[in-house]
């Protein structure tokens, strides 16, 4: 159980949200327009930016966890791979996952690359294992971010628009994977996807005027998103099923 209470986050002196509560027993799906904030509140869940109020995880403020306990407990998967070495090899990547799991005086264990493996086969894309990241496609990239979270065994798997700038068949690729993860992990899903976030099946957050809405199935007719986008909605997106 996830627990936002009164939270606040300024950029700035930009206030990008503003006193937001909410309660997040299971799988999530956060939406809005450009700028609203859906990232940041993903972040803020995280710890990764600051912010007044309290993130509470398992009826512990989020903040009191170490940062090892809060990699077995939480994964963020950022829409873009950044990492200092584009050349370091998909295996190598997936691998770092494991770091809070090792002991920091010893290499990775054979249980902690088994379980790195293991993550690369039930994405299919062991056979890329020797690849460097930079030789990698974006659907492959995207892959190679999951693997590395799976790798983790967090609890929490955060997706930041995990389809962004993939064709039709990968991100139909990417969301059958997330939906499948919804077995094991609590999944939040930050998307502008609204065919993605109805095929995932969680209730919605919206993000508008710095303020979070929640809605079950309602969200998705098109009376209800007309309201909420402001635009004539007919027909939209990708069907992933």
């Amino acid at each position: 159980m996830i627990k936002l209470k009164n939270i606040t986050c300024r950029f700035s002196k930009k206030t990008i949200l503003e006193d937001i509560s909410l309660d997040i027993p299971s799988h999530l799906s956060i939406l809005g327009a450009n700028g609203s904030g859906k990232s940041t509140l993903a972040k803020i869940i995280c710890n990764l930016v600051d912010f007044d109020g309290a993130v509470v995880v398992n009826d512990k403020e989020i903040h009191e966890y170490t940062l090892k306990e809060r990699a077995k407990l939480l994964s963020y998967i950022p829409a873009k791979l950044d990492v200092y070495d584009s050349f370091i090899t998909l295996d190598e990547f997936v691998l770092l996952g494991r770091y809070a799991h090792k002991n920091s005086l010893l290499d990775y264990s054979f249980t902690d690359k088994k379980i790195a493996k293991e993550c690369l086969e039930f994405l299919d894309i062991e056979h890329l294992s020797s690849n460097t990241l930079h030789s990698l496609s974006s659907g492959e990239t995207q892959l190679a971010l999951i693997a590395q979270a799976l790798s983790q065994q967090s609890k929490i798997i955060i997706f930041d628009e995990p389809t962004a700038n993939l064709d039709p068949r990968n991100s139909k690729i990417i969301a059958q994977h997330i939906k499948s993860l919804q077995e094991y992990h609590q999944v939040i899903l930050i998307t502008h996807d609204i065919a993605l976030a109805a095929f995932i099946g969680a209730p919605v957050a919206f993000v508008k005027n710095k303020k979070v809405s929640l809605y079950a199935k309602e969200f998705f007719e098109k009376e209800k998103l007309q309201e909420l986008y402001e635009v004539n909605f007919e027909k939209f997106g990708v069907q992933f099923a």
